[in-house]
């Protein structure tokens, strides 16, 4: 029975099947997909389950908490004020936010936040959740914190840390909030319906997520050193990774709960439509309706590659860049141009220049995986397939 609503562009059309090919075949629950090119939308689909206890359905204006796809977001507002010349990324933080010096960390530049190279991604006494909510608590205690391993040395994911890092140099440059300065200058110019910091108007379009029932690991003996080790690091209540994603705050955030998306938490709490996934991403690579928010040396700039290799964290090879991720030739949106982020669960946005797509998937069936999500690799080879018989 067809789910997926919505329209394509003639010729599009394989990809209106690969998405209804995961509710069909990949267990999803609510989704919805966008893809512009050349800052024109050429895919909008959404179907499903927006809240499976009231069985709810997803509709076009659904909006979806999009985890760590939200870090791109927060990335653009710091490119944006060094666009407009307010801001040096080789300037230490302390220039910008002079508590920021405590703990031997007087040298390290900005472009370290963005980096994931300021060995910060976790915090030695966690902040209450509720007084985290009201960022002053945590950002104080991220400016008194002991980098966990000597800045600049090596990468390490900051899961929850990036967004209150990134965000208050932010807000000591511009004056305003991260997420009130994203809806100024992003959100707003773009006719975005994407939040970091939701009003409690909009929470009744926001879909509940689910966790997705996910296969048991193989045996241990069975399995590479690489993920080995991997299972290892998501297990082991000291590592870096699980400190750095359930051990910031006491108790740990709630993603689900609708005083958490009214908080700015511009690492993992934007909220959005797949459309304006999609197209803030397009906004980045070029204009949209004749808006474009980075120019295009700021937006190379922002997105080389400062390292790559093991991820101190994650314990897995990453390469990022300032703010956004780049993909490996393994992962289904590889292309040497492309950058973005994906989210927890399943979310992607990213952008490819060389063929001017920009896209963005939102679901609310948040599947984790040690391996590439099926959903996503359907639709990126659909679209892939599409691509290949067109001129660029």
């Amino acid at each position: 029975m067809p789910v997926a609503h919505g329209t394509v562009t003639p010729g599009y059309e394989p990809i209106q099947a690969a998405f209804q090919a995961n509710f069909d075949a990949r267990s999803e629950i609510g989704a919805a997909l966008s893809v512009y090119r050349h800052g024109r939308e050429v895919v909008r689909l959404w179907g499903g389950v927006a809240d499976p206890a009231t069985d709810r359905a997803w509709r076009e204006d659904t909006l979806q908490l999009v985890y760590s796809a939200t870090k791109s977001a927060t990335a653009a507002c710091a490119h944006l004020l060094v666009q407009r010349g307010q801001l040096d990324l080789d300037v230490p933080v302390a220039a910008y936010w002079p508590e920021f010096a405590a703990a031997g960390k007087g040298d390290i530049p900005v472009r370290w936040l963005l980096s994931h190279q300021a060995g910060l991604p976790v915090l030695d006494r966690p902040v209450p959740r509720a007084e985290a909510l009201t960022w002053d608590p945590i950002v104080a205690a991220l400016a008194a914190q002991a980098p966990a391993w000597q800045p600049g040395t090596a990468h390490g994911y900051h899961g929850l840390t990036y967004g209150w890092l990134v965000g208050e140099v932010v807000r000591r440059v511009s004056g305003r909030s991260l997420g009130t300065y994203f809806a100024d200058e992003i959100a707003t110019p773009l006719g975005l319906d994407f939040w970091i910091g939701l009003p409690a108007g909009e929470a009744h379009r926001v879909a509940r997520t689910i966790e997705q029932p996910v296969a048991p690991p193989a045996p241990t003996e069975a399995m590479s050193e690489t993920r080995q080790e991997v299972l290892a690091t998501y297990t082991d209540p000291t590592s870096l990774l699980v400190r750095s994603t359930r051990m910031v705050t006491d108790p740990p955030l709630d993603l689900d709960d609708p005083r958490t998306w009214a908080a700015e938490i511009p690492a993992v709490n934007g909220i959005c439509t797949a459309s304006s996934l999609a197209r803030f991403y397009a906004g980045l690579i070029g204009k949209v309706d004749g808006v474009r928010i980075l120019d295009a040396p700021t937006l190379v700039a922002a997105t080389r590659e400062q390292a790559s290799g093991m991820d101190r964290v994650l314990r897995v090879s990453t390469r990022p860049a300032l703010g956004f991720g780049l993909p490996l030739p393994k992962q289904p949106w590889w292309s040497p141009a492309a950058f973005g982020f994906p989210g927890h669960g399943g979310s992607l946005g990213y952008a490819d220049p060389a063929s001017g797509i920009a896209f963005g998937y939102v679901t609310n069936g948040l599947l984790v995986t040690m391996a590439p999500d099926p959903r996503t690799v359907g639709l990126i080879e659909a679209l892939q397939s599409v691509l290949a018989g067109q001129p660029a």
